[in-house]
């Protein structure tokens, strides 16, 4: 018979039938170390970002939004590693598409990785002509349209991270994000021992 390998924490419960599912919390307890590394991250990042840092979209009513320079920040200070790749571009209509995958150092695993994330806008057009006719896109549009895409599609991918991010600055209705308090006892239990 092989002995289970030891946690730190003790098991009261008595052993299961053969053919039985584990529990959550059961699979969580045999790596309560990395689970609970992996509970304090999700914290940090359920955590809304500093209202100072939110912006009122200056062309959408009501739409909040955190800037390109907080959102780098956020993946500096956070993960200490990123790098963004861009995985498509195209023109849609009168407008760009940008595609983006950024990649993350994750602090409890110590290794890459990534969210994807797309950003479109529309091409600049000379004043009161219709964006559906071409000729009338001013000069540089195209170059000034795909840096915002790029930007909007990082924004994008960062926003699947986590509220820190801007995830869920106009959702209406949103389940906060609490700690686990068995994975924290359990934590704290195989830490301190």
């Amino acid at each position: 018979m092989s002995e289970q390998p030891k946690t730190g924490l003790q098991n009261t419960e008595p052993p299961k039938q053969p053919g039985t599912l584990p529990t959550l919390q059961e699979l969580f307890d045999e790596n309560i170390s990395t689970i609970g590394k992996y509970e304090g991250l999700n914290k940090i990042l359920s955590t809304p970002p500093p209202a100072k840092w939110v912006k009122e979209h200056p062309y959408i009513t009501n739409y909040k939004y955190l800037p390109i320079d907080k959102v780098e920040y956020l993946l500096r200070k956070i993960f200490k590693r990123y790098r963004i790749k861009i995985t498509g571009q195209g023109t849609a209509f009168n407008g760009v598409w940008v595609t983006v995958r950024v990649y993350y150092l994750d602090p409890v695993s110590n290794k890459m990785d990534w969210q994807d994330g797309i950003g479109a806008i529309q091409l600049q057009t000379k004043s009161g002509t219709s964006p559906a006719d071409l000729i009338n896109i001013n000069n540089g549009a195209v170059s000034m349209a795909f840096p915002i895409a790029k930007t909007m599609a990082v924004k994008d991918a960062c926003d699947l991270i986590g509220d820190i991010f801007g995830a869920n600055l106009n959702r209406r209705d949103v389940a906060a994000f609490e700690v686990d308090p068995k994975i924290a006892e359990n934590y704290k239990k195989a830490t301190e021992a």
